[in-house]
């Protein structure tokens, strides 16, 4: 009888100084779970304008057993990076890592050892992180926000190293979902889980393409996503003018008709009418981010266009 397969899906975007590295250390992880898995790693090359896919070529070359590369025809975003990955995947589990290698693959391992248990989701969720301290703020303020308005059952510190079982990547591909964030959506799903504790090491090689407005871009896609707490908020807000607006009504009428005070002053009153229009406007702007997803969805338009597959791994009995 076969060993369970681990897919180790690595969505690769200019990531020419490092993927080497990276592949290094997950072979010599493999040679410690050998005896009870074999592993295969899944190269996602997202559109990189540098030698990532010629790098990836060479070391399918050397590994031609062991190593798939996907070249995607241009970048579609991390998360349809590793959907590409999963869907050529062959493994009985899977394993999202990113090429950094600011999450250590190191803890295979134990995350496999986990799945061997029954555990079918399995997460690295980071206690702490070697980041820029901005970084660092931002990214503890976003998952706090999640935990408290998003996806409720997630571990603290964020997440993006997942271990998971293959009926879980059916069920994530048969959801095929666009603009969302893959690790939350995982864990929407509601599967029993159990996570490892570790720190984020800090980046050594090459520099980060998570631009600031990938960031941004990443945290309205997981609240339109996962929570109605803005469209919530617009109601809120919409009632909270209302009140204060007859409160107002009420000062005037006061002082005009019952105190007979005469009541002036336009910079008042164009103070409340920018303070309302300008709530409009963001109210408009948080339905149509709403709404533009709502017709992204319904374009059908898939989620990544693969232009070349190199697999030349043993097909699995």
């Amino acid at each position: 009888m076969s060993k369970p397969l681990l897919s180790v899906i690595i969505p690769c975007y200019f990531n020419q100084d490092n993927i080497a590295e990276t592949i290094d250390r997950l072979r010599s992880v493999a040679a410690d779970i050998e005896p009870v898995m074999d592993l295969e790693f899944v190269c996602v090359d997202d559109g990189s304008e540098d030698q990532t896919y010629t790098v990836l070529k060479s070391l399918q070359e050397q590994y031609p057993r062991q190593l798939k590369v996907i070249k995607l025809t241009r970048n579609f975003g991390s998360n349809n990076a590793v959907l590409a990955g999963l869907k050529f995947a062959d493994g009985d589990t899977n394993l999202i890592l990113a090429a950094d290698l600011q999450d250590p693959p190191e803890l295979i391992p134990k995350m496999t050892e986990y799945w061997l248990k029954g555990i079918p989701l399995v997460v690295a969720n980071r206690t702490d992180r070697n980041d820029p301290f901005l970084n660092t703020i931002f990214s503890g303020i976003y998952h706090r926000l999640m935990r408290r308005f998003g996806v409720r059952n997630v571990p603290k510190g964020g997440f993006d190293m997942i271990l998971f079982d293959r009926r879980i990547k059916e069920d994530l591909l048969r959801l095929d979902e666009h603009n969302t964030y893959l690790p939350y959506l995982l864990m929407w799903m509601g599967y029993d889980y159990v996570n490892i504790p570790y720190e984020r090491q800090k980046r050594t090689v090459g520099k980060s393409r998570w631009t600031f407005s990938k960031k941004v871009k990443s945290f309205i896609d997981s609240f339109v996503a996962f929570s109605f707490f803005p469209i919530r908020m617009i109601s809120i807000t919409g009632v909270c003018l209302g009140l204060a607006a007859l409160i107002y009504i009420s000062v005037i009428f006061y002082y005009k008709f019952i105190n007979r005070i005469p009541v002036e002053g336009w910079s008042s009153l164009m103070i409340v009418i920018l303070a309302v229009s300008s709530f409009q406007m963001i109210a408009l702007g948080i339905m149509g981010e709403y709404l533009w997803r709502t017709l992204d969805a319904s374009r059908k338009r898939p989620n990544f266009i693969v232009d070349n597959v190199i697999d030349d791994t043993p097909e699995r009995q």
